[in-house]
């Protein structure tokens, strides 16, 4: 579920990005609530990958706004 291709990552807007790390927080929260009740995760690699793909996403974010002309930040 968190893994994301790269191209399929350079293809998505930053309306797809903020969903999926919606998502990905989720999914996070769940996996730490099934941590912390003492039940073993289903995936026990996948906290370190979801993590990782939050990271990237929030990078991307940062990089899409670093990006924008000078005119559309200012806008904002």
């Amino acid at each position: 579920m968190a893994i994301i291709k790269k191209n399929e990552f350079r293809a998505m807007g930053k309306e797809q990005l903020k969903s999926k790390l919606i998502e990905l927080k989720k999914e996070l929260i769940k996996i730490n609530a099934q941590i912390s009740t003492g039940t073993p995760p289903q995936n026990p690699g996948g906290v370190k990958e979801v993590k990782k793909t939050i990271a990237r996403i929030f990078t991307r974010i940062g990089n899409l706004e670093k990006n924008k002309p000078k005119e559309d930040r200012l806008k904002e």
